[in-house]
């Protein structure tokens, strides 16, 4: 990501951050289910112990609507990740080629994974429309329609396209207009006193 880029405004920061507040509400209610599921274990454990008979309360299919939830966590903040510079980036090379240079090589990343993610969410979208087609359900103990989960990732990655694209348009701009002040964000900057 461009630290030029990092300075203008994404015009979709309000959708990457509704994203955000998704992958956010995944995590609270795996935690909410978690925390739910162990009290009633531990309530079922002190009736027991103390000598009465269990109340059996048990959420059903927790693990399996966990696991959902935390693919729903991961997927929702991509975009926001991507747009706030917390993906992972290894640098090592391209920090030390010369700007003019490093800014193409950012357009050229950033197009083979928009590339990339435009065909991850175009093949989401079509197995989310065959399990809407099909009335396909998980196979755990809460049949839950597969075609919830898959729209999730479907949109998820749909909104990283649409960062990746704002980046990658940043990205040329920059390559066109100047490219010898180009900086890569993730290289720290002097003024921000690293």
């Amino acid at each position: 990501m461009l630290r030029e880029a990092a300075n203008m405004t994404f015009k979709f920061d309000k959708l990457y951050r509704l994203g955000a507040w998704g992958a956010a509400a995944c995590m609270v209610a795996i935690c909410t289910l978690i925390a739910l599921q162990v009290t009633f274990r531990l309530v079922d454990a002190l009736l027991v112990l103390v000598g009465l008979s269990r109340l059996g309360i048990s959420i059903t299919g927790v693990s399996e609507i966990a696991s959902y939830l935390l693919v729903g966590a991961t997927f929702l903040g991509l975009a926001y990740t991507f747009v706030h510079h917390a993906h992972i980036r290894v640098t090592l090379l391209i920090t030390r080629l010369p700007p003019a240079i490093r800014v193409w090589f950012e357009v050229f990343c950033l197009i083979i994974a928009l590339a990339i993610s435009l065909m991850l969410s175009y093949g989401l979208i079509g197995l989310a429309r065959e399990s809407v087609q099909y009335n396909d359900v998980s196979s755990g103990f809460v049949s839950i329609p597969l075609w919830i989960p898959q729209l999730v990732l479907a949109t998820s990655v749909g909104l990283l396209c649409l960062a990746l694209a704002e980046a990658l348009f940043m990205a040329l701009r920059i390559a066109i207009r100047d490219p010898a002040s180009f900086r890569e964000a993730t290289a720290p900057d002097e003024s921000e006193g690293h």
